[in-house]
């Protein structure tokens, strides 16, 4: 039975056709072809690579960009939609098609000339290159102005020399959107990956995204020409504008990882027997999926307005704040709820709910963490700045 997701409020009537198209197609996507590979997949510690080609035909790879460079061209609503229907299946197939559409492509788009947009998006949008997003460092994640990658002029090109951490994609990447410091600037860059002293290097032992390529990024004197800068660049607002995008997505993909969780203890609910009759007919049970389902309903109503402001060109990046910040934490909380529903059993990965749970673990850190966000949000209301403080 095809999987339907909770719409408590309604909330298909303020969709549009095409908005429920995209949704349904990837949700179809996930169920018969991702889902049959997911736990294999996470058990072994790997990405279903085999799948990429299937994923670019459905257009899920940058489908807000223009139709004029392979891309789908679909709304805000529509991508945060994707983003929901791929992380209801898991967070790292959230977060490969993440990275590529908003950490890849939308930079190449913003910030990058003529050529690096007809040269480098087709591709891209079809999955004939597997892009990465080299912003993080062993030392500094949601603080990039203490970046220590630097860019030196040499020889009609730069040199670059640091390293990155935390890079999903990273070993699978064609090519690297990398951000380094250029005469006390924040600089991108499009450094291909086999270029001479550039190493990208599988991270391995995780307990969280195993599904989900992560590596360190080793750059020592590579030399990229100087068509390679990405001349829209050069100021901090440009990297903030790619996390923003991908914050955006991951608003709605947490949804997706709840549902799953509140779809799966609601159904074991109805059928586990405990002391004769269903455990949904007892009062502390009901009473946790009451509470899901309404945080489910807030998340998608938050989810919604953000992706209307977003295509309405309103959107401000302490909104998207808010709405990651809010939909990470609750949906973990989801998943904590549905585990403790589904008891012994909850840990089992035969249930989606422990791998999600430990999923958004990772989901709520990256992208910034929630105390950031609260950070940046409190900023925003107060005036003050507290970072650092």
């Amino acid at each position: 039975m095809p999987f339907r997701a909770p719409d408590y409020y309604a909330i298909e009537e303020l969709l549009t056709d095409e908005e429920r198209q995209v949704r349904d197609t990837t949700r179809r996507f996930v169920d018969e072809e991702f889902m049959p590979r997911i736990v294999e997949s996470y058990r072994a510690g790997t990405f279903p690579n085999e799948l990429i080609p299937r994923i670019a035909e459905l257009g899920l790879f940058g489908p807000t960009l223009p139709e004029e460079y392979g891309c789908a061209g679909v709304s805000s609503v529509a991508y945060g939609l994707i983003c929901q229907e791929l992380e209801r299946g898991d967070s790292g197939l959230r977060s490969f098609a993440s990275v590529q559409s908003s950490l890849v492509m939308y930079p190449i788009w913003a910030f990058g000339s003529d050529e690096h947009k007809k040269s480098w998006l087709p591709r891209l949008a079809k999955g004939e290159a597997i892009g990465c997003f080299g912003l993080t460092e062993p030392d500094f994640g949601s603080n990039p102005s203490g970046m220590r990658t630097t860019a030196r002029r040499a020889d009609g090109g730069f040199v670059l020399d640091g390293v990155k951490r935390w890079i999903t994609n990273g070993n699978l990447a064609d090519v690297a959107v990398v951000w380094a410091r250029l005469e006390d600037q924040i600089h991108g860059f499009l450094v291909e990956t086999d270029r001479p002293g550039f190493t990208a290097e599988e991270m391995h032992g995780k307990l969280s995204l195993r599904a989900s390529v992560t590596s360190e990024l080793f750059l020592e004197n590579v030399w990229i020409p100087a068509e390679n800068h990405l001349p829209g660049s050069g100021r901090m607002k440009a990297p903030l504008s790619c996390l923003s995008n991908a914050r955006y997505g991951i608003s709605w993909g947490a949804l997706g990882a709840a549902m799953s969780c509140y779809d799966t203890a609601l159904e074991y609910a109805k059928g586990r027997v405990m002391f004769s009759r269903p455990i949904a007919g007892y009062q502390l049970v009901q009473r946790k999926l009451v509470e899901m389902i309404t945080e489910i309903t807030k998340g998608q109503l938050l989810a919604l307005r953000l992706g209307r402001l977003k295509d309405a060109g309103k959107v401000r990046p302490e909104q998207i704040s808010m709405a990651k910040m809010n939909n990470v934490s609750k949906a973990l909380a989801i998943a904590r709820e549905a585990r403790d529903i589904l008891g012994g059993n909850g840990i089992m990965d035969e249930y989606p709910i422990m791998r999600h749970m430990v999923n958004l673990e990772t989901v709520n850190t990256y992208e910034g963490t929630e105390d950031v966000h609260r950070l940046i949000i409190g900023k925003d209301i107060t005036g003050f700045d507290a970072f650092g403080a």
